[in-house]
């Protein structure tokens, strides 16, 4: 017989907004931009329902790269 269990949806929602799962995400937003070079910049946020990391091209340079490049896309990978 199969074994059923429930999904507590509060603590998943607290997990994805902790301070830890902010860390990790910073992580790899930090070394997403380190790959990118300078010009890069990364932020990170709790939204609703979620922590969110981003990392976005601020500087004249970088956007042309990124836009020729598409290095944000490579170094993601």
């Amino acid at each position: 017989m199969a074994n059923k269990f429930k999904l507590n949806y509060t603590g998943v929602g607290q997990l994805l907004k902790s301070a830890e799962m902010q860390a990790i995400l910073s992580e790899k937003a930090t070394a997403i931009q380190q790959r990118c070079g300078d010009g890069y910049e990364t932020d990170t946020y709790v939204g609703k329902t979620r922590a969110n990391a981003m990392v976005k091209a601020t500087s004249f340079k970088a956007k042309r790269d990124n836009l020729k490049n598409n290095t944000l896309l490579k170094a993601v990978r």
